[in-house]
């Protein structure tokens, strides 16, 4: 039996990345023969539609970037996703970098310019929370 692993679901499908496209990772295909993906995306969990206004944290607050406050729906989508992957029993996740839900270890600044700071996404709080192991889509040979 595979061991279930969250992923990102931009990395693996249409339609979840904000402006309704995806951040495909052909790099993935080579984790299948170890790894059941489970796809997650807080942000779609949380209430919020693709596409959609880019999003970006500022302070303790997640705003979009037309300045409409959407910390609400990404707190809900990291813990329904946060329950989806307790409930199939991960503790590994691979994750969107840089993301406001995301990221780990950098995000972007809140600025939309494309700069990052230090900083984890909202939905890797909850997991480094519950001691998940957190990779990027950098670092998928390290789970090969």
């Amino acid at each position: 039996m595979k061991e279930k692993i969250i992923v990102s679901a931009c990395l693996l499908a249409d339609g979840y990345k904000y402006d309704g496209t995806n951040n495909l990772n052909k790099s993935l295909e080579r984790l299948k023969d170890k790894y059941e993906f489970i796809m997650v995306c807080p942000e779609v969990f949380g209430g919020l539609s693709t596409p959609r206004e880019p999003s970006e944290q500022v302070g303790d607050k997640v705003v979009s970037s037309k300045g409409v406050d959407v910390t609400y729906e990404f707190e809900l989508g990291a813990k329904k996703s946060l329950e989806i992957a307790k409930n199939n029993g991960c503790k590994i996740a691979i994750l969107k970098k840089r993301s406001p839900s995301c990221g780990r270890d950098y995000i972007y600044d809140g600025t939309f310019n494309h700069k990052v700071i230090a900083g984890d996404g909202v939905f890797v709080k909850i997991l480094k929370e519950n001691n998940f192991t957190i990779y990027t889509e950098d670092e998928i040979d390290k789970l090969i």
